[in-house]
């Protein structure tokens, strides 16, 4: 007899209009899954409309309450009747901090349904001592009750762990990377300057700061470089930077506001060296794609990217003004051809190692090892 199908429900609070984050990867994931033959439903709110429709994507509306929380009475009673009738076998929940990632693990304690839940990074040291009032209630009261509930925990990178049980959630662990599109390989647009790219949320969290300092320090060493910072403003941190520019009185640096679809690849592969001096990151899905790109990247300790080194794609550097300005100190007076080596070997180990096809295998096979008690992937920590 043919076992059935394990049915699925992811649940993301927001799938918003242009991917990128965990609109993009859960998406994505969502999607590598059905291609193994999982059946698949995401459920999220429906504030903002979907880029193109999907066919396993299921939205509700909000509530009454302020917009940050994401209150969802319709997204509740949902998950509650379906838990209850049986149609799905397991409920997979995706980062922390609105009701949507509450919802689930209150379901799974209520009806002892198997219950992943991938923080997305939002359990880092960082990321808890920077949480605003609001946070620091919800955490005892609401968000901390919920993963209680959990049945195993999904991170991207085998250092995330450390956050989790340094809150004493002991349940296994298990470490499967986001997946990045390989697109064709685009040649390099012929500039008469070399580009220096930071693409993200212009966000404290990213080191926008350290980056704008780091290269005051370089800048007039290398007059054929200029950097450019693409990424939307968040809480009104973008204008910060621009004052934070002009008070240093760096040259070359343009603020590009962000780019999406062809035009963020592009801005990729345009440039000769991508840079994330990020605080804290449970992935980098931007360091991903620019080694997809073509496009060696420079990464701090922030984020989990030690093969960088390894694979010689990149310089993997410990976080702050003074290790950055002498990475690039050494990087900006490379050859063209020697960052060009080091990008085709990035995009290299993205195709063989960060495919979605092979993210999606080890995830079905995860969810068969906690249906069925399965031998223990090598990927779960326990």
């Amino acid at each position: 007899m043919t076992a059935r199908t394990p049915r699925i429900v992811q649940i993301v609070p927001v799938i918003a209009d242009e991917a990128s984050g965990p609109s993009y990867s859960v998406a994505r994931l969502c999607e590598s899954l059905i291609q193994q033959g999982q059946d698949v439903t995401l459920a999220a709110l429906d504030w903002t409309a979907a880029p193109v429709p999907r066919s396993y994507l299921r939205t509700f509306p909000l509530g009454f309450g302020p917009r940050r929380l994401g209150r969802s009475p319709r997204m509740r009673e949902w998950l509650l009747r379906e838990a209850q009738e049986g149609s799905f076998d397991i409920m997979h929940n995706h980062s922390l901090w609105m009701m949507p990632n509450v919802y689930p693990g209150q379901v799974a304690k209520q009806v002892n349904i198997p219950y992943v839940v991938s923080p997305r990074g939002t359990l880092s040291a960082w990321a808890m001592a920077n949480g605003s009032r609001v946070k620091r209630l919800f955490w005892p009261t609401v968000q901390r009750p919920s993963l209680a509930a959990t049945t195993c925990f999904h991170i991207t990178a085998k250092s995330e762990c450390a956050d989790i049980r340094r809150f004493g959630f002991r349940q296994p662990v298990c470490v499967i990377p986001n997946g990045v599109d390989i697109r064709p390989l685009l040649a390099k647009a012929d500039h008469n300057h070399r580009t220096l790219l930071f693409l993200g949320r212009i966000h404290p969290i990213k080191g926008v700061d350290i980056l704008l300092r780091a290269w005051g320090a370089v800048m007039q060493r290398y007059p054929d470089w200029c950097l450019r910072i693409v990424g939307p403003d968040n809480d009104g941190y973008l204008p910060r930077m621009k004052r934070l520019a002009t008070g240093l009185a760096v040259e070359r640096v343009t603020f590009s506001g962000p780019l999406y679809g062809d035009a963020k690849w592009r801005a990729y592969a345009d440039a000769e060296l991508f840079v994330l001096p990020t605080h804290t990151e449970n992935f980098g899905m931007s360091v991903a794609e620019s080694l997809a790109s073509g496009t060696p990247a420079i990464v701090t300790h922030g984020a989990p990217w030690s093969g960088l080194d390894d694979r010689y794609a990149g310089w993997w550097i410990e976080p702050g003004c003074d290790s950055l300005v002498a990475c690039l100190e050494s990087v900006l007076g490379r050859s063209k051809e020697d960052l060009t080596e080091m990008g085709l070997s990035g995009r290299a180990w993205m195709q063989t190692d960060f495919s979605w096809t092979e993210v999606g295998r080890r995830m079905a096979e995860t969810y068969r090892w906690i249906l069925q008690s399965t031998n223990k992937p090598s990927w779960v920590i326990e």
